[in-house]
């Protein structure tokens, strides 16, 4: 499963508004620029996140948007969701194998697991220790 550029620029957005709540509205533009993405992009994936309930638009000079809900009350899942659609590894109700179908209903609430687990708070604050879990195999 690959979380694509909706579900990545969409958290981009999210913790951008994330990091400065309760500082008046943001616009698309400034975070297109910091994090150099294309505005228009940005104006597409942030309409579902309006019509979830998750951000709020202000209307005129000093305009853009606010989160909807504090940091601590919207989830990576909440958003992932309203980007991406139902998180699952394979449409599993399809599987025939029942050994098989319990892998992917496993992996499936693994995922969904962290995700709700994890808020905006938690992403905006999140400190690197340096360590990695990347591994290498040879074989």
């Amino acid at each position: 499963m690959k979380i694509s550029t909706k579900g990545r620029y969409g958290l981009t957005i999210m913790m951008e508004l994330a990091s400065r709540f309760g500082e008046g509205p943001i616009s698309l533009k400034s975070i297109a620029q910091r994090h150099e993405l294309s505005e228009h992009y940005l104006e597409q994936l942030i309409a579902p996140l309006r019509n979830a309930g998750l951000v709020k638009s202000i209307r005129g000079a000093y305009g853009g948007y606010v989160l909807a809900k504090s940091p601590d009350d919207i989830t990576s899942g909440d958003i992932l969701r309203v980007l991406e659609g139902p998180i699952s590894p394979v449409e599993f109700s399809d599987e025939d194998d029942p050994a098989k179908r319990y892998l992917w209903i496993r992996i499936r609430d693994s995922i969904t697991s962290v995700i709700d687990s994890t808020t905006l708070r938690d992403l905006i604050t999140y400190q690197d220790d340096g360590r990695t879990d990347n591994y290498m195999f040879y074989i």
